[in-house]
């Protein structure tokens, strides 16, 4: 389906037919043919999320299940407080290596019979290793699909199908019914907007998904404007904003770690690169996440090198960047020296020429989540 020399090896989603009617553009993508938009078009699609909502099929995601005693081992291996999480919430938490990078970022559910975890595509094989080799018990769910339904009307618009999900919080876990069938719901994503994200038995997907989209308010979005609402978010990207070589102190992801896991913590350390990534939240990383906003209407893309003068070495690099339909102008995320002062104006390298781009605070957008 995707348009490449590649699309014989890659992996259709299982509503692959359903976006096809749709009209959607499909591209490799980890490993998939991901939807990547529709006749609307990536700013079309990224406005409507913003102001309406957004169904977004993310099934290429890793779901696994683990065994409700399974949070102590998983513990082990990232630096979230998962002992402290309570049953029905969810959160977010990074996989680290023992020279503090990072191998993934995912979510982690602490439910009534189990432990829930999403872990992106292009690490799923390397995580279920990773989790196999540690954790007992770890079974990938392969029978599920995963969509994503984002924006102020994604309540509104899923209540009419699941009335339970309207008494839900950001965060928060449930297995709600929907015709016959359980949904295993979280009310999460990565847009920046309130919304959810639902798990649904593959045979039962195509008949859900098209009853979201009988909805005037619900309309098909794809990997394009995921990309661009993440990044007005200030959301990381794995590969981009995160990897094995960038901790997560320097992905500005050190929120994440838990209080507990920190120095004079009930359980602090105890997780791969402890002892250097606790260090950097303690005297600091020797990089940082930045927000920048270029001057004019150019992008940064990612791979720019940013320079602190229009002439002198490069302090860092863009990390994802691109147009924001949300605020008319270019935006983009960069990772750069820590020492550079925060209101200095940086220089990206663009095709020979420097040009300026103001750090800005992030996220770009305004959050929408139902605290």
């Amino acid at each position: 389906m995707a348009d490449t020399a590649a699309a014989e090896t890659l992996t259709e989603l299982p509503l692959a037919g359903l976006h096809a009617g749709l009209g959607a553009k499909f591209v490799p993508f980890a490993g998939y043919a991901m939807p990547v938009q529709y006749a609307a078009g990536v700013m079309a699609e990224h406005l409507w999320t913003r102001e309406k909502a957004g169904l977004f099929d993310v099934s290429h995601m890793g779901q696994v299940r683990l065994p409700k005693d399974a949070l102590a081992a998983l513990e082990g291996l990232i630096p979230a407080d998962l002992l402290g999480l309570p049953e029905g919430r969810q959160r977010y938490g990074v996989f680290t290596n023992d020279a503090g990078g990072v191998l993934d970022d995912l979510m982690v559910a602490h439910r009534a019979g189990d432990v829930f975890v999403v872990v992106n595509a292009a690490c799923k094989v390397q995580d279920l290793a990773h989790l196999r080799a540690h954790v007992a018990g770890v079974e990938e769910v392969t029978d599920r699909a995963l969509l994503a339904l984002q924006g102020p009307l994604a309540e509104a618009a899923l209540a009419g199908l699941v009335p339970g999900v309207a008494a839900m919080r950001f965060m928060d876990v449930a297995v709600l019914e929907w015709d016959g069938c359980d949904l295993w719901i979280s009310r999460s994503g990565y847009t920046g907007e309130d919304g959810f994200e639902i798990s649904v038995p593959v045979e039962r997907a195509e008949a859900f998904a098209r009853a979201l989209l009988a909805d005037g308010r619900v309309a098909p979005i794809g990997l394009g404007a995921r990309d661009s609402l993440r990044l007005e978010a200030g959301l990381p990207l794995y590969g981009q904003e995160m990897d094995q070589g960038i901790s997560p102190v320097e992905a500005g992801q050190g929120w994440s770690i838990g209080k507990a896991r920190r120095p004079g913590g009930a359980r602090a350390g105890g997780f791969p690169g402890a002892g250097i990534i606790l260090d950097q939240l303690e005297r600091g990383a020797p990089r940082r996440r930045v927000g920048l906003r270029p001057e004019g209407r150019a992008p940064m893309r990612a791979g720019v090198t940013l320079h602190a003068d229009a002439d002198g070495p490069a302090i860092g690099h863009i990390t994802s960047g691109g147009f924001g339909p949300s605020l008319g102008a270019p935006v983009a995320l960069g990772l750069i020296d820590a020492g550079v002062p925060a209101d200095a104006t940086l220089y990206g390298d663009v095709r020979g020429k420097r040009l300026p781009a103001a750090q800005v605070p992030l996220p770009f957008v305004t959050p929408g989540y139902k605290r």
